[in-house]
């Protein structure tokens, strides 16, 4: 590890402006923000890798009515934001949260692109339900470029890989309609430490922290966290085992989905977490030992999961986020009873509620776990959750035949054989009469832009059969701290705690367990840091 990019125990300062827990986006877009005004700024990581669940992940951001897409050529208005937020999420956010984020984020997305070495480019991703008012057929997604992190000595390994996505950009990605990446590419990116997705997005970030004199530390555990006559003091443990003192602390530090004590008792239902395995609620659980509320704690961002014992993760158990698998043609996804219950190109967080439902007959879940079923012509077109295509892997069940295929795994063999002859018929015609999969652009966008005259759609004819278990996931937890509008951490009486603020999925989530748009948990996440770091530079500067 680089000593150029952590800073060394000997160098930490004994007291600082502004200490942070955690270094995924939330953490480092209040740091740099914070640094930007001159304050002095301390980013604290619990783990030995930077970057948290947003280096894990995809790093797309959703913003409406941002720069970036007008510049690209896209259409969108501060008005058409509001309408679809509205009918998104106007259940659950008041007219002045939803007017508050829409003009809040495109804010954001203008200083990172115009004042840190963030780059990010619109894509043609369309929002969830096209069906809404106000809906934009791309643009509000921002993907990230391609970051080469050789100007910064030690920080491409410093920073935590990505769980299972390859060295492409989102945006290269989805041009591949389900396919093989192109090995050599990813050859000479591994070679060269190039960084994509949310690891750009880090890497972007930690460079930018860097260039302000941000200190980061890792492999650094807060393990106290007390009031004091001048703000906070924070003692760390780990690598730095120091005591500092700030007169600002800013919660940043994720979920607490890898925390079985917490699961239990918030969690409806039980989930498979696909993020970064620090995740277990520290920064929640100094919260409110300080006294704060929270807020929507039942809250997840969903995502159906593809996880096997081959799927590791820091050395856990983890998986794969499974929603293309589910999307493109040649495959169905079904219960037990062998039944589809669910249009599978429908977007991974409302696909997950779905996973949650209850039999009424039993109390149990009725489609946890549930299992992606295909056939040959599927296995030899497509990769399964980084299988190589053609070639089935030892964790995929297969069979000569749907009988006893369902027979292997445990699915009602009658049932499945009626849903495949339903399915296929329909297939045939390029119309699905149960739940009109690939009827809509969102559903379209992930299908296989050859296969016509549905891109989501083709039979299951050839034999051998094949069937892996698929289960209800998480990106994280969006339920947590109780914030205000400025990131302030708030207590049971609805005013803020002296100097603490949160960003991120260790607070309540923006959109309130809605997922207007691909990169809304980072939409969430960005917007609220940036939040804090502007009030954090206007009260201590």
């Amino acid at each position: 590890m680089s000593t150029s990019i952590l800073t060394a125990p000997e160098e930490l300062n004994s007291s600082y402006d502004v200490v942070v827990m955690g270094s995924g986006a939330a953490g480092l877009v209040a740091a740099v923000r914070a640094a930007d005004a001159g304050l002095t700024v301390l980013v604290v990581e619990k783990a030995a890798l930077l970057g948290g669940t947003t280096a894990a992940g995809g790093g797309v951001m959703w913003v409406a009515n941002n720069h970036l897409a007008k510049a690209a050529g896209y259409q969108d208005s501060h008005a058409d934001g509001v309408a679809y937020l509205s009918e998104a999420a106007g259940h659950v956010m008041t007219a002045e949260e939803i007017e508050w984020y829409v003009a809040t984020a495109p804010r954001a997305v203008e200083f990172l692109n115009r004042n840190t070495k963030v780059s990010m480019v619109p894509i043609a991703r369309p929002d969830y339900h096209m069906e809404w008012k106000g809906s934009a057929n791309g643009g509000r997604g921002l993907d990230n470029s391609a970051f080469d992190p050789r100007d910064y000595a030690g920080l491409s390994e410093l920073i935590r890989p990505s769980s299972y996505f390859p060295l492409l950009t989102m945006t290269e990605r989805d041009e591949l309609n389900g396919r093989a990446a192109d090995s050599a590419l990813l050859a000479r990116r591994a070679s060269a430490g190039i960084r994509t997705m949310g690891g750009a997005l880090v890497g972007s970030l930690v460079a930018s922290a860097l260039d302000r004199g941000v200190h980061i530390v890792a492999s650094s555990p807060v393990e106290e966290l007390s009031p004091s006559s001048t703000g906070w003091n924070v003692g760390l443990g780990g690598v730095a085992g120091a005591r500092v003192a700030a007169i600002a602390v800013v919660l940043a530090s994720g979920g607490f989905e890898w925390n079985p004590r917490l699961r239990n008792a918030f969690l409806p239902y039980p989930v498979t977490p696909i993020s970064a395995p620090s995740n277990e609620g520290d920064g929640l659980e100094f919260g409110l030992k300080a006294g704060a509320a929270v807020e929507d704690m039942s809250a997840v961002w969903g995502v159906p999961v593809i996880s096997t014992a081959a799927h590791q993760y820091d050395r856990q158990r983890s998986g794969r986020m499974g929603n293309v698998e589910m999307t493109l043609p040649g495959s169905i996804t079904v219960n037990s009873d062998g039944k589809r219950f669910v249009n599978e190109a429908l977007n991974y967080h409302d696909v997950s509620r779905v996973f949650a439902s209850i039999n009424p007959h039993t109390g149990r879940q009725q489609n946890n776990p549930a299992w992606l079923v295909f056939d040959s012509n599927y296995l030899a077109t497509y990769s399964v959750a980084g299988s190589t295509p053609g070639e089935p892997a030892e964790w995929m069940v297969s069979a000569p035949s749907l009988e006893l295929l369902a027979m292997e795994v445990g699915i009602n063999p009658a049932g499945l054989d009626a849903t495949v002859a339903r399915f296929n018929e329909d297939a045939a015609h390029g119309v699905d009469t149960e739940f009109r999969r690939g009827a809509t652009p969102q559903d379209r966008f992930l299908g296989d832009a050859g296969n016509t005259p549905n891109p989501c759609l083709a039979p299951l004819l050839a034999a051998p059969f094949y069937a892996v278990p698929i289960h209800a996931g998480v990106l994280g937890t969006s339920g947590g701290l109780a914030t205000d509008f400025k990131g302030r951490v708030l207590d049971h009486r609805q005013s803020p705690i002296p100097w603490l603020y949160a960003a991120g999925n260790v607070s309540a989530g923006v959109f309130r367990n809605n997922y207007p748009g691909g990169g809304a948990t980072l939409g969430s996440a960005i917007t609220r840091a940036f939040a804090v770091g502007e009030d954090l530079a206007a009260r201590l500067t």
